[in-house]
């Protein structure tokens, strides 16, 4: 028996799964999260996904998953109706041509109701008759929960304007239900999330889904799974960014925008490019306007952009800032990633037990071959190392192998003094021979080796040289190289350029500090060494020891080839995600 229509068979729900629907059912509009869509946005979906009366829309499927009070439902009939009529269709001949042309959702009794009859009344206007209207109606309506229901079939087209309901006012037991069934329904995720999930999943393979709908799934941690989906097997086609815009009839805190989605097989990936107008373009004239721009490539210079998105997996869609995305994009075709360029990203080392692996190098009461200095993020001061004199024992020799205890008495003895607090961590009950590693393997040879070393949290990227002196703890980042000069490149990872990079990929912390974890910094791009000519090669060392930001990123734009404008907007936004440094950490 198929899965898939198993998991959607209402028939088996359990009680306390409908009488939780049933409490969904009965709340009001802002409880169920029901917010109603303006005219102009509606046609402007509908037009994006390709349903105009100029097509034959009777040979499609269209879903509305959560029609409400029909803002979707009543205009997609209208050109379903004038397609048909159109394609020489009659009243009489509505019913048995027409059945499977829509089928809409709706949980809401009421609302059902309510919208279920203007359908009547609508296709009765058109001349249908009583009887074939309501059959009609009975034929394209269901009243239940769209995540749940048994749906039949794939669509050609999606639309509408998916419910915002936060989990807290979701009865537990349905959204456990829901979490069995979706996994976009990660972290804190809100309701319309699933809805996107599973509208995807309805869509026959050329089928076109149009939301109006939050953004914030674009860049949250809790959109990451959604991503990830769509980016692989979906195009992203058109993207309209409708913040500050009129799209609703009522006043919501979101932050919404248009997003219209293809299932495309995967061989037409080279020609998946997206068209996205901002917000200010959609100030600037009137939707229909906008449309027809995005739909046909004759727009003015700059109010449609056109690119290729690029995305994989659940990485972040960067569509709230399109100049910037269209800029990255450019970058990130242009050169390779830090690792492809001959650098390598690492970790500094966690123990698990820092009380016993660390302390003073002087003072630790083992071998002095059984432990190195240790440089920690605190360390790191006026863009050089000022070292606290810390040391971490080392349980490995030069090959990577745990030393065998026996062989020095003074490292055997001070771990057994403490050997209640070191086995008793994760990683030691996990390797009882191996009881006294640290977490991560002291790595051969990166104590001589020179190296950058970035701490975690920060205001702004701090990137500082270590010659080869110290060891790095585990909130030290570093990055070594046998290609690039560590000074031109400490020039490049401090500039403005680097610094957008991490702030729009990144996670923010409280009060806006950046995150300079190696999953960041591997999307840092720079060019070969080998294809940098020697007098950048020399600029870009001398601007090494720079203090003024306009000293470091004057080589640094010059080498990547921005233009003003582009130069201009790197500063800005690098300046807007700074944190003064009297409060960076």
């Amino acid at each position: 028996m198929n899965l898939l229509l198993d998991l959607f068979d209402h028939t088996e729900r359990a009680p306390e799964i409908e009488a939780a629907i049933s409490r969904m059912a009965e709340q009001g509009d802002t409880a169920r999260g029901a917010v109603f869509t303006r005219p102009e946005v509606v046609n402007a979906i509908l037009d994006l996904c390709g349903y105009r009366s100029d097509r034959p829309l009777h040979g499609m499927r269209l879903l509305e998953p959560s029609f409400g009070a029909g803002d979707f439902l009543l205009c997609a009939a209208d050109r379903l109706w004038a397609a048909f009529i159109n394609e020489g269709g009659s009243p009489e001949s509505a019913l048995a041509k027409l059945r499977g042309a829509i089928t809409g959702v709706e949980l809401h009794a009421a609302t059902f109701d309510l919208t279920a009859r203007k359908l009547q009344t609508q296709l009765v206007g058109h001349g249908v008759n009583a009887d074939d209207a309501a059959a009609l109606c009975k034929s394209w309506l269901i009243r239940d929960d769209f995540l749940l229901s048994r749906i039949e079939g794939s669509f050609d087209v999606v639309v509408g304007n998916p419910p915002y309901v936060r989990q807290e006012r979701i009865p537990a037991a349905l959204l456990n239900e829901y979490r069995r069934r979706f996994r976009t329904l990660y972290d804190r995720a809100d309701l319309y999330v699933p809805f996107f999930e599973r509208a995807l999943d309805l869509l026959a393979v050329g089928g076109v889904l149009g939301y109006i709908c939050a953004n914030r799934w674009l860049k949250n941690r809790y959109g990451g799974p959604l991503r990830e989906k769509i980016t692989r097997g979906y195009w992203l086609k058109y993207f309209v960014d409708m913040e500050g815009a009129s799209a609703f009839h009522s006043d919501v805190i979101a932050y919404p925008a248009i997003t219209v989605l293809q299932h495309a097989p995967s061989e037409s990936e080279t020609s998946r490019l997206t068209r996205a107008a901002d917000a200010e373009a959609v100030a600037a004239q009137p939707l229909p306007a906008l449309v027809e721009a995005l739909l046909d490539g004759s727009s003015e210079p700059g109010t449609i952009v056109e690119f290729s998105l690029d995305a994989v997996g659940s990485a972040p869609l960067l569509l709230d800032d399109i100049p910037r995305l269209v800029l990255l994009r450019r970058i990130e075709h242009a050169f390779p990633t830090l690792e492809q360029a001959g650098c390598k990203v690492g970790i500094g080392v966690a123990t698990g037990c820092d009380r016993v692996f660390i302390g003073s190098l002087e003072g630790l009461p083992v071998e002095p071959d059984r432990k190195l200095p240790l440089v920690m993020a605190r360390d790191l001061v006026d863009g050089g190392i000022r070292w606290g004199g810390k040391g971490v024992l080392n349980p490995f020799d030069p090959s990577g192998q745990l030393v065998p205890l026996d062989s020095f008495p003074r490292f055997r003895r001070y771990l057994h003094e403490h050997r209640n607090s070191v086995a008793r961590r994760h990683v030691a009950q996990r390797n009882p021979d191996g009881w006294y590693r640290t977490i991560d393997r002291i790595q051969p040879g990166l104590l001589e080796t020179p190296k950058l070393l970035v701490p975690d949290i920060k205001g702004e990227g701090v990137f500082v040289i270590d010659e080869g002196r110290y060891y790095p703890h585990h909130n030290l980042y570093f990055i070594t190289s046998d290609e690039w000069d560590l000074r031109a490149l400490q020039t490049v990872l401090r500039s403005s350029l680097t610094l957008m990079t991490v702030a729009t990929y990144c996670t923010r912390m409280a009060g806006g500090f950046l995150r300079f974890q190696a999953q960041y910094l591997r999307r840092i791009r720079v060019p070969h060494w080998s294809d940098v000519g020697e007098p950048m090669r020399e600029r870009l060392i001398g601007a090494a020891s720079a203090k003024a930001q306009h000293d470091i990123d004057l080589p640094v734009f010059e080498l990547y080839g921005l233009n003003a404008a582009e130069a201009l907007r790197t500063r800005e936004i690098a300046d807007a995600a700074r944190v003064a440094k009297g409060l960076s950490r």
